[in-house]
């Protein structure tokens, strides 16, 4: 299994092994958001995520979009598109091994910060 959760620990999740895509989204909603120059994403089949312990909270960030997150601490979890009924993106660096799961594509680059020089 792959096991992640928040930052303070209240929320807990598992994802079911495979191999999955892992992107870098450069869109300003994902920056704003973490507040961070992107967000890496693990795209899994909606039906792969189990959350195990607590519950997040969610917010509705756009017409397209709905993310959750911690409310205790903050931690950006997951982004559910209303276009893509089957998947479900969850914050690679909530996973307990981020350092297992390697972006290897990148979108809205469009909008990539014009001081971030590589996609990484």
């Amino acid at each position: 299994m792959i096991e992640g959760g928040c930052f303070c620990g209240k929320i807990r999740y598992t994802i079911d092994p495979g191999e999955y895509p892992i992107v870098n989204c450069h869109c300003s909603m994902c920056r704003k958001i973490s507040g961070a120059p992107f967000v890496t994403w693990i795209v899994v089949p909606r039906e792969s995520l189990k959350y195990l312990q607590g519950s997040p909270r969610a917010l509705n960030s756009s017409a397209k979009g709905r993310r959750q997150f911690c409310s205790d601490c903050g931690t950006p979890l997951s982004f559910h598109a209303t276009d893509r009924l089957t998947d479900i993106d969850v914050t690679t660096c909530s996973l307990d091994d981020p350092d297992s799961y390697i972006p290897t594509r990148a979108v809205h680059e469009e909008s990539k910060l014009k001081w971030l020089h590589r996609t990484e």
